[in-house]
């Protein structure tokens, strides 16, 4: 598949979005007075699954283990810079006030982080003229071949595993502990500003001077040290927290008109039966 790509500056992209940012990011994004969610899934991990297991490597290097109850699990914790409507960095000509400073995710886009989901332009906000043929060769062969775009996604993997342990620690602090079965949707938790900074402030500290491999090393040091955290699913779909339940997780149904300390982002309809 070839794909070229120039953008338009619509501005489609800055709207209405839960940003991922890295642990660096993050701090930065609330130092500008704007506002940080934590986004967390659950991943059922009963047993290591096979070395040459890309997907599941992919998933393994970026979370952390825990607990649920009996059942070995991996909590996979993004960070995101959250708004409704424009970007609070947009410019009134759809320029980006913070460009050299923007976020790897902004500067990576439309391409895609995950090795895993293929890029589609149906699939982006981006106008169809940005996608006309003889615009900057974006992939050839469904390959990218912009050297650049190639860089920004390593970074960002990069931090997704040295940030793994910090996330995790960060989680701690803040008493963060509710995550949604992956690919059934995601908790959404919002702690107050000033908590979230402190916390940040303290686990980014921590988090700066490790590489890769010493995040990983950090990550797997944890969870060798037989003090895992516990973590509970919640879900949407009785069925879900029956199978969880059957397993011997920490399983409880989100009711719609039940408060909670999180919002629950469910990827279908409720269903109670």
């Amino acid at each position: 598949m070839d794909i070229d790509f120039e953008c338009t500056m619509c501005g489609k992209c800055c709207h209405d979005l839960r940003l991922p940012l890295t642990v660096a990011e993050a701090l930065a994004w609330l130092g500008r007075g704007n506002e940080v969610q934590i986004l967390c899934e659950a991943l059922p991990w009963p047993e290591e699954p096979a070395a040459d297991n890309l997907q599941a490597a992919h998933k393994r290097r970026r979370s952390f283990a825990a607990m649920s109850g009996s059942l070995p699990t991996r909590i996979v914790v993004i960070l995101t810079g959250a708004f409704a409507g424009p970007c609070p960095n947009l410019q009134a000509d759809m320029r980006c006030g913070i460009y050299e400073e923007r976020p790897l995710v902004c500067r990576i886009y439309p391409a895609e982080i995950n090795p895993f989901i293929q890029l589609e332009p149906a699939a982006k906000g981006c106008p169809p003229e940005a996608w006309t043929p003889g615009l900057a060769p974006l992939m050839r062969g469904g390959q990218l071949v912009d050297a650049t775009t190639v860089e920004l996604i390593q970074q960002s993997r990069a931090a997704d595993a040295r940030d793994a342990v910090a996330k995790q620690r960060l989680c701690a602090l803040l008493g963060v502990d509710v995550a949604a079965l992956a690919n059934e949707g995601f908790v959404v938790h919002t702690p107050k500003r000033e908590a979230l900074l402190a916390a940040l402030e303290r686990v980014g500290a921590q988090a700066d001077g490790l590489g890769v491999a010493q995040g990983v090393e950090a990550v797997a040091a944890e969870s060798e040290s037989g003090a895992l955290p516990s973590w509970r699913f919640v879900s949407n779909r009785r069925a879900t927290v029956n199978t969880l339940e059957s397993v011997g997780a920490l399983s409880a149904w989100v009711d719609a008109d039940r408060p909670e300390a999180f919002e629950y982002l469910g990827f279908f309809p409720a269903a109670a039966a």
